[in-house]
């Protein structure tokens, strides 16, 4: 990547933006404001942190299905931000969304709803991600959305490590508000329905006040085979490679020698198959029956949602309110993959009923054999997932004196419930059959009802809580020349319990072909924090943040926090800040039970002694990974410093540089723990040495969660903006918002560094840009998203370049009725396809790019 891009980028502002509400300017009002980032109310919006809005007029314009769609858009969201998007029957989180601030991952952003936690879900991400389901809050109760672009432990505590993003329901909404919305693909698939009620009113005595607001969203689902470019897992015809799966029908055979315990050791090196005679000759690829899975797998799931959220505030005296929120939300989706695959799980002894009757005849005369297969004859796979998010708080504020202080209670929690309903095979029922002659593994098809025999459904259940709570006191301390001092203090308690319950079948790993987990975990925590607001000079403030946590498990940590924000002039403003930031280790990372992985892996210590393609190769491996009980947290340190420029009365630019610091990542390195310690039979099962002492085929490999390595990542925020109010034209405002990634370095275990900026999945560059028109009745708008190239998966043996994507978005709404609004608008209008990844079966990179298309929508809003 050239560096000169970034001038590029940065003057593609005059020609490409968007206006949102001027993140820079005071606040008219003198009052003090909640400001997400401090505990300390202030006068305006901006302090010494960097930070986004985005206000409720800002995501109506977004055109936005869901919080996800809409924030997965910005610049500073990078990668390990998820959707929907590629859930599949193997996906351990299908439903779930989270967003990762500056590619740090979605668990080292804190997600907080009103200011407060909210509990994560009870399945995790792949396995080991604790997340917030942002798909479990709806866009339509939202006012606004505000994101700290900074290290925010020092306030808030665990996770705030990117940042923070708190999401401001509209608990204080007046009237009467009916929404009904409509979209539609160009493209098959992925047509969307939304609606919403909002209530909300005041006591005739000003006392108190309620708000009801019920949502609703329904997405057709989306196919692989509803976008040529997916339709096929042999991506060779648009320049990729063949992904089609090595496990078929017919399947492919290999001579093998079944133990007495049922274990199978082929007899030849993993390369030696043989394709079934009958296998299609355009299925035939090496020593496989290949067999195109990417038809039958969704792309994006079928889903509903559905919620109700209540907030009420009730004012008994100046000096004491109560407040509650009350909120309840439902999802549901559906995903769908290809039949169950065997890679050699199951095997035919040379004496089966069906070799002897001559019913079927052994590929390999004299031997025993096993197979890959896929079973078709159970069908594609289908899961159904559903989810329900609640969450009760229940607090008194007022004031005392001259300080403000607030009380609360918080419970939350997560349910998780997941069914596999069809194409999942009981293994050792399959075993059982084909040993009888009731399955015949050699033929296409069955007779009888040895499918039903076979087949299996699945459930999977979890849950999530967290219980808290918490207090702070905040007003002025004394007085100093340039202004009086501010401090908040305050504490809180607070319990997590997570559970995620696969049933009995999983556990013993009897249904192959998918992955399960298994984990449990609880503990407390208990914190305190001071903040100081320090006026320095008259032109120079001091922020000043501590916090000190103690949890059941790992034990303690303190986290301070500086900032400084100097306003030289009134148009100008620099700011800097300095601080450290924590993530403690997510109660999966910590109570994972045992669960079955098949990563691909080089044998390091057989390689050298035999030379085989089997052992130098990256070949599937068993691992047994578990989680780990004495993890510590990871740790953080993160600067920004920066400055705002008012330049006129319409145009700011503002400019950041950020750098973060992160040691003690928990994750795993199987290669590594191989490498390492591959002759450790704790840690390495083999097969049995050889009569020339070279150690036998890997059978297991035990890992477990681990503070590994480092990363370290910096670059550069650009915010432009630009608003023109002219009488005879309308109101015309402009924007652009650019995130360039300098460097994203990870540093692994062993010592090697890896650099990752502009590499797979991790685009240096990222802007939004656009225009805004209001004039009369009529309110338009147009934003161009860009994304960067990036290099194309090298771990994949892709060798190019994935090419930049921009889409444009347009809108149009009329508010000329009484009480009525229209809305008419288009997602991606071109219908640009995503950039073509050589390295993806499904000819993209779907964690980076989107497959939807060109998705048109209108809208009808009715208020009064």
């Amino acid at each position: 990547m050239k560096r000169p891009q970034f001038w590029q980028s940065a003057c593609a502002a005059a020609v490409s933006l968007i206006l949102t509400p001027t993140a820079f300017a005071a606040e008219p009002e003198v009052e003090r404001i909640e400001v997400t980032g401090t505990h300390i109310k202030r006068t305006d919006l901006e302090g010494a942190s960097p930070m986004t809005v985005l206000s409720a007029e800002d995501i109506a314009r977004s055109g936005a299905q869901d919080i996800s769609q809409l924030l997965s858009k910005l610049p500073v969201s990078g990668s390990g931000t998820f959707s929907t998007q590629g859930n599949n029957s193997d996906d351990t989180a299908n439903g779930g969304a989270a967003v990762s601030l500056r590619g740090l991952g979605a668990d080292a952003t804190l997600v907080l709803l009103n200011g407060r936690r909210i509990a994560v879900s009870s399945f995790a991400k792949s396995i080991d991600t604790a997340f917030v389901d942002i798909n479990s809050i709806p866009i339509s109760a939202v006012k606004r959305i505000d994101i700290v672009k900074d290290g925010a432990s020092a306030t808030y505590g665990s996770d705030a490590i990117a940042g923070v993003i708190n999401i401001i329901m509209k608990k204080d909404f007046e009237g009467f508000e009916v929404n009904g919305k409509l979209a539609e693909t160009v493209e098959d698939g992925g047509g969307q329905q939304a609606g919403s009620i909002l209530w909300g009113t005041e006591a005739a005595d000003g006392k108190s006040h309620t708000t009801v607001i019920f949502d609703y969203f329904k997405e057709r689902e989306t196919l692989f085979a509803d976008r040529d470019y997916s339709s096929s897992a042999d991506q060779t015809p648009n320049g990729g490679d063949d992904f089609r799966s090595s496990a078929g029908n017919p399947g492919s055979y290999i001579p093998a020698t079944i133990g007495a315990d049922g274990s199978i050791t082929p007899k030849s090196d993993l390369f030696s198959w043989t394709p079934d005679v009958n296998c299609p000759a355009d299925s035939v690829k090496g020593n496989y029956c290949r067999y195109d899975y990417a038809p039958l797998m969704t792309s994006v799931p079928e889903s509903t949602r559905m919620g109700l959220s209540v907030f009420q505030d009730y004012e008994f005296n100046d000096e004491l309110s109560l407040f509650a929120e009350m909120m309840y939300q439902h999802n549901e989706s559906v995903v769908k993959g290809a039949a169950s695959p065997s890679f050699g799980e199951f095997y035919m002894l040379n004496d089966n009923p069906l070799f002897t009757s001559g019913a079927a005849t052994n590929p390999f005369p004299g031997e025993d054999l096993t197979m890959r297969r896929r079973l078709t004859e159970t069908g594609p796979r289908q899961k159904s997932s559903e989810s329900d998010s609640a969450r009760i708080v229940l607090g008194l504020n007022g004031m005392l004196s001259d300080w403000e202080w607030e009380l609360a209670y918080t419970y939350s929690y997560n349910r998780n419930h997941e069914y596999g309903e069809q194409g999942f095979v009981w293994t050792p029922r399959l075993q059982e059959a084909i040993n009888s002659g009731a399955f015949n593994p050699l033929a296409t098809s069955q007779q009888g009802d040895v499918i039903d025999d076979i087949s299996v459904s699945t459930t999977r259940n979890g849950k999530s809580t967290t219980n808290a709570f918490d207090g702070k006191i905040a007003g002025d301390l004394f007085d100093m020349p340039a202004g009086s001092v501010a401090m908040a203090v305050g504490f809180e308690y607070r319990e997590e319990k997570l559970s995620d319950n696969p049933d009995e079948l999983f556990k013993r790993g009897e249904i192959f072909g998918t992955e399960a987990t298994e984990a449990y975990g609880e503990r407390d925590q208990t914190s305190l924090f001071i903040e100081l607001a320090v006026p320095v000079f008259e032109k120079l403030e001091a922020q000043l943040a501590l916090r000190y946590e103690d949890y059941s498990d790992f034990g303690d940590t303190t986290n301070p926090k500086i900032a400084l924000r100097y306003t030289p002039l009134d148009n100008l403003t620099f700011r800097a800040s300095w601080g450290k930031a924590f993530r403690a280790p997510s109660l999966v990372q910590l109570g994972l039970g045992p669960s079955q992985e098949s990563p691909g892996l080089v044998d390091a210590v057989r390689c050298p002694l035999t030379g085989l393609e089997e052992d130098c190769t990256a070949q599937e491996r068993t691992v047994i990974f578990s989680g780990n009980p004495d993890l510590q947290p990871e740790e953080s340190t993160s600067y920004n410093f920066g400055g705002i420029w008012e330049i006129t009365d319409g145009l700011s630019v503002g400019v950041d540089y950020w750098n973060y610091d992160q040691e003690g990542l928990i994750t795993s390195d199987t290669q590594y723990l191989v490498n390492t310690q591959g002759d450790d039979p704790s840690v390495v099962k083999r097969e049995p040495t050889d009569a020339n002492g070279v150690p036998g085929r890997i059978i297991e490999i035990y890992d477990q969660f681990a503070n590994l390595g480092s990363q370290t990542t910096d670059g550069v925020d650009l915010d432009v903006q630009y608003t023109m109010n002219t009488q005879s034209a309308g109101e015309f405002g402009f924007n652009y918002n650019l995130t360039w990634v300098n460097s994203f370095d990870q540093v692994r275990e062993d010592g090697s560094t890896r650099e990752l900026a502009g590499e797979y999945q991790h685009p240096e560059y990222r802007w939004t840009g656009g225009m805004d028109w209001g004039y009369t009745n009529w309110q338009t708008s147009a934003r161009l998203n860009y994304i960067g190239e990036y290099q194309d998966n090298i771990d994949a043996g892709a060798t190019g370049t994935i090419d930049s994507m921009m889409t444009l978005d347009l809108n149009v709404t009329y508010i000329g009725f009484d009480h009525w609004s229209l809305t008419l608008g288009a997602n991606n209008v071109l219908n640009e396809e995503p950039s073509f990844s050589a390295a993806d079966f499904m000819g993209y990179d779907q964690a980076t790019h989107s497959a939807i298309g060109a998705l048109w929508y209108g809208k009808v809003s009715y208020q009064f």
